[in-house]
């Protein structure tokens, strides 16, 4: 892992997150159910848009919000993923590049607009996200830059983008680049529903090509067919060199070839909103890894990094998590 410029290079759909207030009348009148996410098209983005009230917008997506917390570490990341030459494609390169991550992907020039979540929240916290997935689905292995893969410790991989060929074959583009510049590759499966579409292709990609993997109790279960966290720790021992694997309340768990590693879950006072929570812990597991800490030591790096997010609204650190890690002693 020497001569790196960056620590992890994420891949992934390239979302802007716009975050807006509201009350139950108005999700009532728009007919949005609370506390759900829907898919949406373009016009009706366009519709919703123009009825909400004053909004954040910022870079987000799954793969994003991982790079946001390894940036709030204090690691070096950069992002590859697809948005349009439009005013939300210029609103997510802003956003993400503010924060310190590296993101050079060229703008689609054709095709669909950008990628938004327009997520509405109600004064008792909850989120109903209405997603437009637009120009982040249609990646491909021509924005993968083995240069740039090449200059990173780990590529990351967002599970959520294996839904159409096209990037499907970039993953395994950018897992074979990072093996041959001798790097490694991280996974995260992203979601039970989506593990089940390609249940196939995943666990060969997780048998051949990748080296860390992320998964939460549904999805690693969901990934082997079985019916037991048990049995789903039997069968990925030895798949790949890591899986990092989360069970919310009951903390998470480190398998190797040799070890089991359990790791408890950092005490939330309050816990306010669960999304990101994954996210963040992969930001925290993985900026360990890449400064060399024991996995006991990155595991409770990431539930660290979980446990803020989930303590106020939105997927992305509201405090500083070097200076957090610090405080607690979990980094000098």
């Amino acid at each position: 892992m020497e001569d790196t410029r960056y620590d992890i290079v994420g891949i992934g759909n390239a979302i802007v997150d716009i975050i807006g207030r509201c009350d139950d009348a108005f999700l009532s009148k728009h007919s949005l159910d609370k506390g759900f996410m829907r898919l949406i098209d373009a016009a009706q983005v366009d519709k919703l848009y123009g009825v909400m009230g004053p909004a954040t917008e910022r870079s987000g997506g799954s793969a994003a919000n991982t790079i946001a917390g390894l940036s709030s570490f204090g690691g070096k990341a950069a992002f590859i993923g697809r948005v349009a030459d439009d005013q939300f494609g210029k609103v997510f390169a802003h956003d993400i590049r503010a924060i310190g991550v590296n993101y050079d992907t060229p703008p689609a020039k054709s095709g669909a607009p950008t990628a938004v979540c327009l997520i509405l929240v109600t004064p008792d916290g909850e989120r109903t996200m209405n997603t437009f997935l637009g120009a982040s689905t249609e990646l491909g292995s021509g924005e993968v830059d083995a240069a740039l893969i090449a200059s990173a410790k780990i590529t990351y991989l967002e599970g959520y983008l294996f839904d159409k060929p096209e990037a499907k074959q970039a993953f395994h583009t950018a897992a074979e680049l990072a093996a041959k510049a001798g790097r490694k590759t991280a996974l995260t499966l992203s979601d039970a529903f989506c593990v089940d579409r390609h249940r196939d292709d995943f666990r060969k990609l997780v048998h051949r090509g990748v080296d860390i993997l992320f998964a939460n109790e549904k999805e690693i279960t969901a990934l082997y067919e079985v019916n037991s966290f048990a049995e789903a720790v039997k069968a990925v021992r030895g798949e790949c060199q890591i899986a990092v694997l989360t069970r919310s309340e009951q903390g998470s768990v480190i398998v190797t070839a040799r070890d089991t590693i359990d790791i408890r879950p950092k005490a939330v006072a309050n816990v306010v909103d669960v999304t990101g929570a994954g996210d963040l812990y992969a930001a925290g597991f993985l900026f360990g890894l890449t400064r060399g800490h024991s996995l006991a030591d990155c595991g409770r790096l990431g539930s660290m990094a979980a446990a803020e997010v989930i303590s106020h609204i939105g997927a992305r650190p509201e405090k500083p998590l070097r200076e957090l890690a610090r405080s607690q002693g979990l980094i000098t």
